[in-house]
């Protein structure tokens, strides 16, 4: 995580990368003048994967951050104006950078002539909370690492246009959602019942899925085959978070060891009295240039409570 020295291009962050079934922090080369200098290498927050299919946490992670945050362009091209990009936003992205995005997107409904196959999911991430989505076949579980699902089950797979006929259906046959919020997700991440409830919960409404009328001819159902991503995330004995980090600025610093990472958040430990679990949006990250910073030296940007927790405080220690 260090930065080019003077004269020499910068490291500036892409975000999170799941590649391999592992997280890792991208980057991305800049040179001089706002042109393209390619992509960079991975940083691991983990050991790798282990027997089971667990991953191996316990990285020791230390940045400081550098100058503005800037727009991460669109689909590997860089943003021609190099974009200024507000510290809060989850989009490293500049308007003009995200609607160009936007044009071919599945999610946004603008690429209805995509010939690949598409695969419909339930993913689970807590009591109650299910959600629908679909995800290109060939993505394998790659989308529901991303998401920070800690269980799921694939219902179908066929053409684009029948998936998302299928999640539409499920959306209002079984009153489940299409996206549910990170907060959410990281109120109950550390309290969750064990593997066998998650898949009872997954296989019950699987079932009922399958059941519904009006299920799309071209859509061809796929069995019940619950994967659970608690290992792969590392959430087993997982403190509760004591807060989570609300924007970097530069000069601020986030150091700790990395104990577990699902879809977008690295969970750091944060060393010192009266110090805790703090959740860093690596979404926050794309977007800026890191130093390597001390390992040791804390969290001193702003830091909010996790959603259903009183109070805010503005850094830590």
């Amino acid at each position: 995580m260090e930065r080019e020295r003077a004269g020499r291009r910068e490291w500036r962050s892409a975000g999170l990368s799941w590649a391999g079934g592992v997280p890792g922090l991208r980057w991305e080369a800049e040179a001089g003048g706002g042109s393209a200098g390619g992509r960079g290498p991975v940083s691991p927050l983990s050991y790798g994967a282990g027997a089971g299919g667990t991953v191996s946490y316990g990285r020791e992670i230390g940045f400081r951050v550098v100058g503005e945050r800037r727009c991460v362009g669109v689909r590997g091209n860089p943003c021609p104006l190099r974009a200024v990009v507000a510290g809060r936003a989850t989009q490293a992205q500049c308007g003009e950078c995200a609607r160009l995005d936007r044009s071919r997107s599945v999610a946004a409904d603008t690429m209805a002539d995509d010939p690949r196959p598409y695969a419909v999911y339930l993913a689970w991430f807590g009591p109650g909370m299910v959600k629908v989505g679909i995800t290109r076949e060939d993505r394998g579980s790659a989308r529901l690492l991303e998401q920070g699902a800690v269980a799921f089950s694939l219902l179908g797979r066929g053409p684009l246009m029948a998936a998302r006929r299928c999640e539409e259906l499920l959306r209002a046959g079984l009153g489940v959602p299409d996206r549910i919020s990170y907060a959410k997700k990281r109120a109950v991440r550390a309290a969750l019942p064990g593997a066998a409830e998650r898949a009872a919960e997954v296989r019950e409404l699987h079932a009922r899925a399958v059941e519904l009328a009006g299920w799309p001819e071209a859509l061809a159902v796929v069995g019940c085959e619950v994967v659970d991503h608690a290992g792969v995330f590392g959430l087993d004995g997982l403190a509760g978070a004591v807060g989570v980090v609300r924007e970097l600025v530069s000069g601020g610093c986030v150091a700790g060891r990395v104990v577990a990472v699902a879809g977008p958040d690295v969970h750091v430990e944060v060393p010192g009295a009266g110090a805790g679990v703090v959740v860093v949006d690596s979404r926050l990250v794309a977007g800026w240039v890191l130093e390597k910073g001390d390992a040791g030296g804390g969290v001193t940007v702003p830091v909010k409570a996790v959603e259903g927790e009183a109070g805010v405080q503005e850094g830590l220690f």
